[in-house]
């Protein structure tokens, strides 16, 4: 199992559509991101698949968090074609920022045109099209869905791409047609909304080397500075992820100087754009509710002061049937399922809504930001 961003199902976010939701929201004032201190938020992914769980969802979301990170897979095509007829994949879009705004919630974002299970690969491209960052076609596409964001919604933070180290890893060779598009991509959101923090994620196992079969013959603890910097000087912030469960047997076992050495590399605001502890062992990967309340120290008390912002990937697990029978509708992978469900205990309170001990912990640092 690779560490991966949960996805945000089709149904599972875009049931945020709900129908019609209301034409118009006011955005939180101030906004969270304009505050001092850290903002704090989750991935919008509700317990079930369902409307209602979404719309319950959004409500407790606004009781612990500051924003929600919105992270889309590319609706490839519209971006290249001349169609006027918007996708539906955009619509959620809006629904999801409406219902945040209804909510109290901010909204960051995340371009991610690969698969948030498994990130060696992109994620539906259209037939015909060459998975690869020097695609023509790819170049526009992710362009095109980058710079909408930017005009539709003037986001304070965002991504363009996540965990692409682990990417870097599979495909040495893309690495720098990726690298050079980032830059291009950079440049235009600038020029479109200059007050936007732009920004691509890293995985902080494998960028230490920390997963055997992600090592590639390199030493654990000898950080691959190097993919991270050959984005500078377009990073406005180092952004990584997170999930050291697997790596370490329990929370405890993370070492006190294992966020530090970024404090040392850079100046630059940090952020942890996505990360959790499992409070249960699932497959091969332990768990227990202490160890997720280690996990949020650890971050907090090694690297809190310099965060900018901090995802935590779920307030509320997951019922793991839902998801699947929403996967096989959207036609994904058994293997997909699976790493999914290795991220189904992550969350700060049962799917029931019971909260585990490390929700009170996150309430607590986010009421000291």
């Amino acid at each position: 199992m690779r560490p991966a961003t949960l996805v945000i199902l089709a149904l599972g976010a875009a049931a945020l559509a709900c129908g019609s939701p209301p034409a118009s929201a006011t955005p939180p004032q101030p906004s969270a991101f304009e505050l001092p201190g850290t903002a704090y938020g989750f991935f919008p992914s509700p317990p079930e698949a369902t409307t209602a769980s979404v719309l319950k969802h959004f409500g407790d979301l606004g009781q612990h968090a500051d924003f929600i990170l919105v992270q889309p897979n590319l609706p490839w095509e519209y971006f290249t074609s001349d169609s006027s007829d918007e996708p539906q994949q955009l619509t959620d879009i809006r629904n999801q920022v409406l219902l945040a705004e209804l909510n109290g919630l901010g909204v960051a974002f995340v371009v991610d045109p690969l698969n948030g299970l498994n990130r060696r690969e992109f994620f539906g491209l259209p037939a015909g099209w060459t998975a690869s960052f020097a695609t023509p076609e790819v170049r526009k596409a992710f362009t095109g869905f980058a710079l909408w964001i930017a005009r539709e919604f003037h986001p304070a933070y965002l991504g363009l791409a996540s965990e692409i180290n682990t990417y870097a890893d599979a495909h040495p060779e893309d690495f720098q047609d990726y690298v050079s598009l980032y830059r291009e991509v950079y440049d235009a959101v600038k020029a479109e909304t200059p007050d936007t923090d732009v920004f691509v994620t890293f995985q902080w196992e494998d960028l230490n080397n920390l997963l055997p079969g992600a090592a590639e013959g390199r030493e654990p603890y000898h950080v691959n500075w190097d993919q991270v910097e050959a984005f500078e000087p377009e990073l406005d912030l180092w952004v990584i992820s997170s999930y050291p469960f697997v790596a370490f047997r329990s929370g405890a076992q993370i070492p006190d100087d294992y966020y530090t050495p970024l404090l040392g590399r850079t100046s630059r605001p940090l952020a942890v754009a996505e990360g959790g502890y499992s409070s249960e062992s699932i497959g091969p990967f332990p768990g227990t509710p202490r160890d997720q309340v280690d996990y949020l120290s650890a971050i907090h008390d090694q690297i809190g002061e310099r965060l900018s912002f901090w995802v935590y990937l779920l307030l509320t697990d997951f019922n793991q049937d839902s998801y699947n029978q929403a996967m096989r509708q959207d036609g994904r992978s058994q293997e997909d399922m699976n790493t999914l469900g290795m991220f189904s205990a992550v969350g700060l309170q049962e799917e029931s809504g019971e909260p585990k001990p490390a929700l009170e912990v996150w309430d607590r640092f986010r009421s000291e930001r």
